[in-house]
């Protein structure tokens, strides 16, 4: 047997080449040798334990904090909370994967097997501190003397020094909990945190989650009949969300002022920020997300004042990092405005439609930054490509140089610069002083054993971001035919079409099994503007996939070697759907699907992504049956034969729960539908499972070299 290690193996075993890569930074003041940056990384490419290091200029990097050694080479135990947690971050590491850092950059506070840890990078000591556990999302003061910590549902304050631990605000009953994000907020809003501290670091604001109102779901581990349901609060499409209230605490007497708003008009808390600029900010929104509101509140008194408020006929998106004081006193936002996304500090709006932006990076005295794509109004799309830019009064000037999709941390005079290339595996993280280049954050994992060649660019008169990748060594001038892979996520929120080489890897490896690879972003993702993103309003059926047929063909137009006859989708979530969707309502165009966690039956998914696009269920009925695989009309006669479909699903996903493929598969079956499913036990929407990563490239190759006759 040969020991050389294939792709799927290595893809797998690097957590897709994600071990070993740094990330998660945080820019400090440090000690005598000058800015420090905080960091994430593990010890190799194959090594899921991730420590906590720091880098200075002058003198390099150092581990601060190894899980290996905190531990005593103990494995690592995590609580149901915090397995939940990283669930909906899709987080896969081991050992420590957050932080949270003071103001001055000397106390870290960190969780390892749900127990509280407390680092100074500057001296390099670590001390656990003791507390109920366990323990998740430990937050230092700014001033570095306290640390808020969540346990039990408990919103609790210890020092720093481990002394006064208690309880800030405890549970009513098992249905609330205080400091932590509902799952609606953690899943759909970005938002991962329930609790706040003021700048002087005397009082926090936290938000209150009573479950209570929240529908129940019991999943079950049909592999181990003996074991009870894990019970689920799920807020399906037109249920009950979870209540949510927020309330100031002071953080010596505990005493609480609960924070007002109306919150019968606006459910949703999306946002807090709190900073030295100004009052503490609350964003608010309407359950239909048409409305967003902007509040000031009163500390004293709890009162809140409606800074700013905007609608939208269709939705607002979240931005990242706005709405939010500025250092000077004025209000950040980013808002549609006509064919763009801008920045707009009070009134003044700073950018113009050439930019479409992504999210707010950090916000100076004179500036802000920015991540943005080419707007639609650009002559040249510039395909795939995020850069960073510096905004300010008089426009925005482009920080990042090379072609590639950039993001930035930045405090006072130091930037971290993280740029991902095509022409170039892995990202390259480098540190600027006041401009210029003062070193950079080696990343340490594995090289691939294949290499992406990636042709990027539109297709159509919509300008469709594509990317087409080939067999290594395949001549396009030989007159051989290719059979096609489409292999999209083609939802909101899902960039594959991406000027960089990592993302691109395992579509690579399919084409050198004899496919030619076409991923296209249609009209819904995240490219050009408000206009293009919104498109899909009440249509994902029709746009997502008319966009998919619209790119193959406009492909194929010039490309003699698509085998037009021979048309495969894979996909997995909201791309699982549109690959199932592809093979019941076009089996004109594809001819065979993978489908891997697909949602089937919309009303089966939450309410704050569900119905910012399809609308209440109460009141779309016909969006809802049109936008479904299970009651849309796609399993009665097709003049086509049935198209092979293999379905994939974790019996343990509390995301799109295996409900949705169990329910496909037996409206399939009524209708008398060849298919296949592969129940994957114990596996959530995430697969980190080294085996099961590595075997479902395998299987899904295999089914689609039978299904196309390859």
């Amino acid at each position: 047997m040969s020991s050389e290690i294939t792709f799927p193996r290595q893809h797998a075993r690097t957590q897709r080449f994600t071990l070993g890569v740094p990330r998660a930074f945080t820019v400090t003041g440090g000690g005598g040798a000058g800015p420090t940056v905080l960091f994430l990384r593990s010890r190799s490419g194959g090594d899921r334990a991730t420590c906590l290091w720091a880098y200075e200029p002058r003198l390099g990097e150092r581990v601060v904090a190894d899980p290996a050694v905190l531990l005593g080479g103990a494995a690592e135990h995590l609580s149901p909370e915090e397995r939940a947690r990283r669930e909906r971050s899709r987080e896969g590491s081991a050992g420590i994967v957050g932080y949270a850092v003071d103001t001055a950059g000397k106390t870290v506070a960190f969780t390892l097997s749900g127990r509280l840890f407390v680092a100074n990078p500057v001296s390099g000591a670590v001390t656990e501190l003791g507390t109920p556990g366990p323990v998740i999302d430990p937050r230092p003061s700014p001033t570095g003397r306290h640390i808020a910590y969540v346990a039990g549902g408990e919103l609790r304050v210890i020092g720093a020094d481990g002394s006064g631990d208690r309880a800030l605000a405890s549970p009513e009953n098992s249905e609330v909990t205080w400091g932590v994000a509902e799952f609606i907020a953690a899943e759909e809003m970005q938002r991962s945190r329930g609790h706040w501290w003021s700048p002087d670091g005397t009082a926090l604001i936290a938000a209150r989650v009573d479950n209570a109102p929240v529908d129940r779901w019991w999943i079950a581990d049909p592999a181990n009949p003996a074991a009870a349901p894990h019970e689920v609060a799920y807020p399906a499409a037109g249920t009950p969300n979870a209540d949510v209230t927020a309330s100031l605490i002071d953080a010596v007497s505990g005493e609480h002022t609960e924070l007002s708003w109306d919150r019968k008009e606006f459910p949703y808390l999306v946002n807090v920020s709190w900073s030295a600029s100004g009052p503490p900010l609350l964003v608010v929104a309407t359950r239909d997300q048409r409305t967003e509101r902007v509040l000031s509140a009163n500390p004293i008194t709890g009162e809140t004042t409606e800074v700013h408020t905007r609608t939208d006929p269709v939705w607002i998106d979240i931005v990242p990092g706005a709405p939010a004081w500025t250092p000077g006193g004025g209000l950040l936002r980013v808002e549609d405005a006509g064919d763009a996304r801008r920045v707009v500090v009070d009134d003044r709006v700073l950018t113009d439609a050439s930019l479409h932006v992504r999210a707010v990076l950090d916000s100076g005295a004179t500036d802000v930054l920015v991540t943005a794509s080419a707007g639609g109004a650009a002559a040249d799309p510039e395909t795939g490509e995020v850069h960073v830019y510096r905004v300010t009064a008089d426009g925005a000037e482009r920080i990042s140089a090379e072609p590639g999709v950039h993001t930035a941390v930045r405090s006072g005079g130091t930037t971290v610069l993280v740029s991902s290339s095509p022409d170039r595996f892995g990202p390259k993280v480098t540190v600027f002083q006041n401009g210029s280049p003062v070193g950079e954050i080696a990343s340490f994992a594995e090289t691939p054993v294949l290499t992406a060649k990636v042709e990027l660019g539109t297709a159509g008169p919509s300008r469709i971001p594509y990317a087409v990748l080939l067999p290594h060594g395949f001549d396009p001038a030989s007159g051989e035919k290719l059979p096609v892979l489409m292999d999209p996520y083609g939802g909101p929120h899902g960039q594959r079409v991406v000027a960089a080489r990592n993302p691109h890897l395992t579509s690579q490896w399919f084409a050198d099994q004899g496919f030619a690879v076409i991923v296209a972003d249609g009209r819904g993702t995240p490219h050009y503007s408000p206009a293009w993103e919104k498109a899909i309003a009440g249509d994902f059926a029709g746009v997502t996939l008319d966009d998919q047929v619209t790119a193959l063909h406009a492909l194929a137009a010039d490309r003699p070697y698509l085998d037009l006859a021979r048309v495969g989708i894979r996909g997995w979530s909201y791309g699982g759907y549109l690959a199932a969707l592809a093979v019941l309502r076009r089996p004109d165009v594809f001819h065979a699907a993978v489908s891997g966690a697909p949602v089937t039956d919309w009303r089966l998914y939450d309410t704050h992504y569900t119905e910012r696009y399809l609308g209440h269920p109460e009141e779309e009925h016909r969006v809802y049956a049109a936008n479904s695989l299970v009651d849309g009309g796609d399993l009665g006669p097709v003049a086509e034969p049935a198209r092979p479909l293999m379905i994939i699903h974790g019996l343990a996903d509390d995301n799109v729960v295996a409900a949705h493929t169990l329910r496909l598969s037996s409206a399939l079956l009524a209708a008398g539908r060849p298919h296949e499913v592969l129940p994957l036990s114990g596996v959530t929407h995430m697969t980190p499972q080294e085996q099961v990563a590595e075997n479902l490239l395998l299987l899904q190759v295999d089914f689609l070299k039978r299904s196309l006759g390859l």
